[in-house]
This record gives C-alpha cells, structure tokens and sequence, in this order.
C-alpha cells in the first residue's frame, strides 16, 4: 500500500508575481485543501538562505539574486498566503533547484510512511523537473498535478507534462486528482 504527499514547491510571493495565470493559487488551493480533507499530508517546499547568503554564491541561479533574497525577513520568501502552511505541517528549506538539494526532504518523507509524491509548483522546468528526477531515481512512485505547475515559457510546460514527465510519473490535473481522491 502506498503513502502519498502532496509537495507544494516554490510556490513563494516573489516567485508567484511572475505567474501570468491569475487562476493558479486557486487552483492550488482547491488541491491542497482536498489533501487535507482526505488525510494526504501536504509537505512545502522553500528556498531559503541563512543572512549572507553564503549557499548561494556558489550556483549560476541563485548567486545572481539581489543581496537578501530568499532570507529571513524578506516578504517575497514567504509561503502565498491562498496555499498557507497549518500548523503541523512539514516546512522543508532548500538550497538549490530540486526539493532535496541541501534539505531534509528525504528524511521527513521516509519518517512519514511516504512513498507516492503528488508534485506542484513553480517553475515546471526547475523545482518540478529536477525533483522529479530525483524522486524518481530514489524510488518513489511520482504524480504531477500539470495545471498545480507552471512556467515562464508555456512551450516548456507543455513539452515537460506531455512528453517528459508522463515516462516517469501520471501526469493528471488538479480538479481529475481530487475526484480520485474520494
């Protein structure tokens, strides 16, 4: 039998502003809160540095980012509000693009029973993609929630959720993952 989780990723203001799709946290939301409801426990995952940001400077992405980005304090690291974490919940911080470079992930997931991923977020061709991947090659059985995704380049989305993803993962929608769930 398996475990599932849903893996909310990324899915933080400053990130969020450069979604053009006004329907997206809704969206989520509705899939987040149908994990509650059915007892599927929603897992966050975040970027986030310590002051200084000596993580960072070291990688082509992150480096480039402003001085404070992704730290404590910064409003534009905080979780959106219309997907907010309850209490309980696990918060996992990371490091670089895939949700288990330089986190826990792995660890919260293991202890919980978890072996089926439910993945979400943004970017599809960075956070997804490279979780995906991985999760893949450390043996948990995949799901994507292609419209809980999204990118800045809609070509990308559509050849990750149509032609990549669907060799590793069911790739399925937000509102066809909620029916199954009852």
């Amino acid at each position: 039998m398996t475990k599932a989780a849903l893996l909310v990723m990324d899915v933080q203001q400053a990130i969020t502003e450069r979604v053009p799709d006004p329907e997206y946290t809704p969206r989520l939301a509705r899939a987040v809160a149908a994990a509650r409801a059915a007892g599927v426990p929603v897992v966050y995952v975040v970027v986030g540095f310590r002051p200084g940001r000596p993580e960072a400077r070291s990688s082509p992405v992150f480096g480039a980012l402003p001085e404070g980005a992704f730290t404590d304090g910064d409003p534009g690291a905080a979780i959106h509000p219309d997907v907010a974490p309850e209490p309980g919940e696990s918060i996992v911080t990371k490091k670089r693009v895939s949700a288990f470079a330089g986190s826990d992930l792995d660890l919260v997931l293991r202890g919980g029973g978890i072996d089926h991923l439910v993945l979400t977020g943004l970017a599809t061709s960075g956070v997804v993609l490279s979780t995906l991947r991985q999760a893949a090659d450390l043996d948990y059985r995949l799901t994507v929630l292609a419209d809980g995704c999204g990118d800045a380049d809609p070509e990308v989305h559509r050849v990750l959720t149509e032609k990549v993803f669907p060799r590793q993962a069911e790739v399925t929608g937000v509102d066809d993952w909620i029916s199954g769930l009852s």
